[in-house]
């Protein structure tokens, strides 16, 4: 019988320690550690580990990595350029950092993520080697947390909870100490606050700052949306106070100081369910036979002061949201929807823009200022077209005449005369016909015409999703937004035309890049189309004719979308490079100020330089620019998972149903399909796809079966089935019954 072998059991190493301690000597590089704090930051504390780290040191000091700048503590040798970035993280846990300094993003593991964040600005070095082609780096240090308030469903247990967050690039479950719940209950969606992330602590450490209500909970659900990117859904009582104490009254001697326009032909269109009303359009015909046109915006900067506790909170807002069943307002409801908008039969204050055309649609002349009118009228869109639709032989010898003009049913202008409502319908058809030769003129100079589907949705009281339809821009559409473009341009033209030193609020749009480009042609070949991307005549060129090809198809919602992701993100500042997708060298907003801001500032530029003043600090205004886009991106993708939750909700009533989809997206782990009938997009998961094992081919955009040689390509057909639909996460999974029978 053997004997067992006396002794001590062997050393368990720490894994991974040359890696470890290099991190930390190099993250924390402006200061010299000895073995006990390394330790300390590893979370050990026994001789042998200690042991471990002193020799470990001595080796990393042989090799010139590390060096003793005093007895016993150490720090990195830095031969490693360091650079900053924004961390975009994906679902897996993995991610990747955007950088000016390279042209591909540098791809970031897991484990060298270290404690950063989605959004978070980086600091990073890039290994020299490359893996699978890809650059990739290790994250260094954190300079600034992208956010801090996060929204998720808690946990509690005895003595401390748990927060799992709503987005899927939270990676990790957030520590809430007992003491710091907000009397939430367990399974509530809360709004949590990140306060800490100590060294040794697997998971951050946060406090509930409000109880959002109810997973699944139709306000809750919005109100989390909302919460999720720091959006208000109500005004603080100051503000409300304030905005209620304003003098809104229409006075005779502010009239005095304005340009008296109440006695032209005035209207406004807008959507049937519209509350505010930003704009209106006035029309006269001069004695020269020209057409006068006035664009007048509602003059929130008369209401709107500056160094008010309104105007600093319509600025943190700097602009409305549109969800599906509200509006966020910028401004509180005593001038979003009553003092600033241009209601009929009303005296509002404006700032306007008039010009003088002829029958070319050719500017004459202009003119920029402050005014005051009455609107005639008020059409929607449905009303307008119907003008439009029924009076298309007017105006052949381009005479304004009375006999030629087709009232529609449709159209019915309480309290106003025959004539009136004559004359208003001439003036539409008058300038439909103008912004048509408008728009003919924009395209052929290499503007885009992005018309994409707008997906909208039937609610009843209790804003339940009963059905969907489609927004499509028609020619009363098309006659206000070339209007509202004229406007803009001529403005911004004014100041940065005649003094380009003088600081404006610019809209800019950048040209597309080339890599982006070349994916979106890699993608719609598959569909048979082709792009000429020779030059800047035959980019716009050839987008708008594939623009133009897929209207109606079944791939038009996908190949919009990616063409609209092809392109530049438009944004506000004081720099103007023109805008790439309008064909205008110069662009502001300057039509919306009940609920963008930047109009707002632009107002005021306008009116500061009309009185003669030097310009304004462009820094000051460059900061209000960056601020601007930031929020208007944050309300897009607000907006966008407000559809996508409403979609999810509506399929929630159709799981027995079988659906006509396009695939819109192919990836590893599935497949994405957008429903042709109402555009809901979910997901299939390779797993569920059971005849055989499906492999993703990249360059195919498709899964392919290993033994069929099955193929499930971007842009085929297929038949779904809803599988599952998780209100919480916005998920819509589909189960794949097949391809449609030829």
């Amino acid at each position: 019988m053997s004997k067992k072998r006396k002794g001590k059991s062997r050393r368990k190493g720490i894994s991974n320690l040359t890696n470890t301690i290099l991190s930390i000597l190099k993250k924390e590089r402006n200061q010299a550690l000895n073995y006990k704090q390394i330790a300390a930051k590893l979370g050990v504390n026994d001789a042998s580990s200690r042991n471990q780290i002193i020799k470990k040191l001595r080796d990393l000091q042989g090799k010139q990595e590390i060096e003793e700048v005093e007895r016993g503590k150490y720090k990195a040798i830095i031969n490693t350029e360091y650079y900053t970035g924004i961390l975009d993280l994906a679902a897996k846990g993995n991610g990747y950092i955007i950088c000016d300094e390279f042209d591909d993003d540098v791809f970031i593991a897991s484990n060298n993520i270290n404690k950063a964040l989605n959004g978070d600005e980086v600091e990073f070095y890039v290994y020299k080697r490359r893996k699978r082609g890809k650059l990739e780096g290790e994250i260094t240090n954190i300079i600034k947390r992208d956010k801090s308030e996060y929204v998720g469903v808690i946990q509690i247990h005895d003595r401390y909870a748990f927060v799992i967050a709503d987005s899927n690039k939270m990676y990790k479950d957030i520590f809430v100490p007992i003491n710091k719940t907000f009397k939430a209950e367990d399974g509530d969606k809360v709004l949590v606050k990140l306060e800490d992330w100590p060294e040794k602590a697997d998971s951050p450490y946060g406090k509930v700052i409000q109880v959002l209500g109810k997973p699944g909970d139709h306000n809750t659900e919005i109100h989390a949306i909302l919460a999720e990117y720091g959006l208000p859904h109500e005004f603080p009582h100051e503000v409300e106070e304030f905005a209620n104490k304003l003098d809104t009254t229409i006075t005779k001697e502010e009239i005095a100081k304005r340009r008296d326009m109440r006695n032209d032909l005035t209207f406004t269109i807008d959507p049937k369910d519209a509350k505010d009303f930003d704009d209106a359009l006035s029309f006269k015909v001069l004695e020269n036979g020209w057409f006068e046109i006035g664009i007048h915006i509602a003059d929130v900067s008369h209401y709107l002061q500056e160094g008010t506790v309104l105007d600093d909170e319509a600025y943190e807002r700097a602009t409305s949201v549109y969800l599906v069943d509200r509006v966020v307002p910028m401004l509180p409801e005593v001038l979003s929807n009553n003092a600033c908008s241009l209601r009929p039969h009303e005296e509002k204050y404006t700032f306007s823009a008039v010009f003088q055309m002829n029958d070319k649609a050719e500017i004459k002349n202009q003119w920029f200022g402050r005014t005051v009118i009455y609107s005639d009228a008020r059409y929607a869109y449905e009303e307008a077209q119907a003008v439009i639709e029924q009076n298309k032989n007017f105006n052949k010898n381009g005479a304004l005449s009375e006999v030629d003009v087709i009232i529609p049913k449709e159209v019915s202008l309480t309290g106003k005369a025959y004539n009136t409502t004559v004359e208003l319908a001439q003036a539409i058809l008058k300038m439909d016909e103008l912004a048509k030769i408008m728009r003919r003129k924009r395209m052929s100079s290499g503007a885009i015409s992005f018309d994409k589907v707008e997906v909208k949705f039937n609610l009843d009281e209790k804003a339940n999703p009963i059905g969907i339809h489609f927004k499509t821009s028609k020619d009363a559409n098309k006659l206000i937004e070339e209007f509202m473009l004229l406007a803009n341009r001529k403005v911004s033209e004014f100041i940065g035309k005649k003094d380009p030193k003088k600081t404006f609020v610019y809209r800019v749009h950048d040209e597309p890049d080339d890599s982006k480009l070349a994916n979106l042609q890699g993608i719609v070949s598959k569909f048979g189309y082709k792009l000429n991307f020779k030059d800047r005549k035959t980019t716009s060129a050839s987008l708008n004719n594939l623009l133009k090809e897929v209207n109606g198809k079944k791939e038009q919602n996908l190949v919009d979308t990616l063409a609209i992701r092809s392109m530049s993100k438009a944004e506000y500042t004081t720099h103007n490079i023109g805008h790439y997708g309008l064909a205008f060298d110069y662009y502001s907003h300057f039509t919306s100020p009940i609920r963008r801001y930047p109009d707002v500032m632009a107002h005021r530029l306008l009116q500061h330089y009309l009185d003669g003043e030097k310009s304004a600090n462009e820094d000051v205004y460059e900061d209000k620019c960056n601020h601007s886009s930031a929020m208007e991106n944050l309300a897009t993708k607000a907006e966008r998972d407000s559809i996508k939750y409403m979609q999810i909700r509506f399929m929630e009533d159709h799981k027995d149903e079988e659906f006509l989809g396009v695939i819109s997206g192919v990836t590893d782990w599935g497949i994405y399909v957008e429903i042709i009938s109402n555009k809901c997009e979910g997901m299939v998961s390779v797993r569920d796809i059971k005849d055989d094992h499906y492999v993703f081919d990249e360059s195919e955009y498709a899964l392919i079966g290993r033994n069929t040689k099955n193929m499930y390509q971007l842009g085929d057909e297929v038949i779904v089935k809803v599988k599952n639909t998780d209100l919480v996460k916005k998920h819509l999974d589909f189960n794949l019954i097949g391809k449609p029978e030829d």
